[in-house]
């Protein structure tokens, strides 16, 4: 469904992006896991088109997009939620929901599909005429998660969802993406620094390290590695 060619991507005189090739099947829940600076969301930025590829290939469902806008690329089904959330503040739930299906005009799927993220997170249901801004982390990062469903993307880049969150929280959030993987066939490419939960829900992952891919594989055998054990487990 997607696959990276070698990109470079950066900032300034920056290259945060060094060659960095990976591949996602449709169906997976993919993660990209390394230290704070290494490039992980930057590759997420890089493939919605939010921080321009310098050289090498972006495809998406066989198409390159390395040049395309970032409004173009949630039409075709990728839509990013962003690290830090994002959402609109002084819009109510609802209103951030709506923003998030924008680009669609087919009212009966908005209205199934609003009743579906209603269905995931139900304390938005209880809070969709309240301001975003006065939500709690947690429910602002299952509002970001809705708004991005409500584009109904085929690939969801999911940037630090655990970030800033309680333990009973965070268990939420990971159960919540399992389900929307399995329920919805939505693939997912998760970038996360608690590289335990989620390689544990993984079916492989990548590890970056300073701009590059140095590992990749399984996540059953990046768990058992001893180098990423030792790195990123705490182990």
């Amino acid at each position: 469904m997607l696959k990276l060619e070698n990109v470079q991507a950066g900032y300034g005189n920056i290259l945060a992006l060094k060659d960095v090739s990976l591949e996602i099947n449709q169906g997976e829940i993919i993660t990209l896991i390394g230290a704070n600076g290494a490039g992980k969301s930057t590759t997420l930025m890089a493939i919605s088109g939010v921080v321009p590829c310098r050289s090498g290939r972006i495809l998406f469902n066989g198409e390159e997009i390395q040049s395309s806008s970032s409004d173009n690329i949630v039409k075709m089904g990728l839509c990013q939620v962003p690290e830090g959330r994002h959402i609109f503040p002084q819009l109510t739930v609802q209103e951030n929901l709506d923003m998030g299906a924008f680009l669609r005009n087919d009212k009966a799927g908005i209205k199934k599909d609003l009743e579906y993220v209603f269905d995931l997170f139900p304390i938005l249901a209880e809070r969709k005429t309240q301001d975003g801004g006065t939500l709690s982390g947690g429910e602002q990062q299952m509002l970001a998660m809705s708004r991005a469903l409500m584009a109904r993307p085929q690939l969801l880049l999911l940037d630090e969802p655990s970030m800033g969150l309680a333990p009973l929280v965070i268990k939420q959030i990971f159960e919540i993406i399992k389900q929307i993987n399995k329920e919805n066939n939505t693939t997912i490419f998760l970038v996360e620094q608690n590289a335990n939960q989620a390689l544990h829900i993984a079916d492989r992952g990548y590890v970056i390290e300073n701009g590059g891919i140095t590992l990749s594989g399984p996540a059953e055998d990046l768990l058992s590695n001893q180098d990423v054990q030792k790195a990123y487990l705490g182990i």
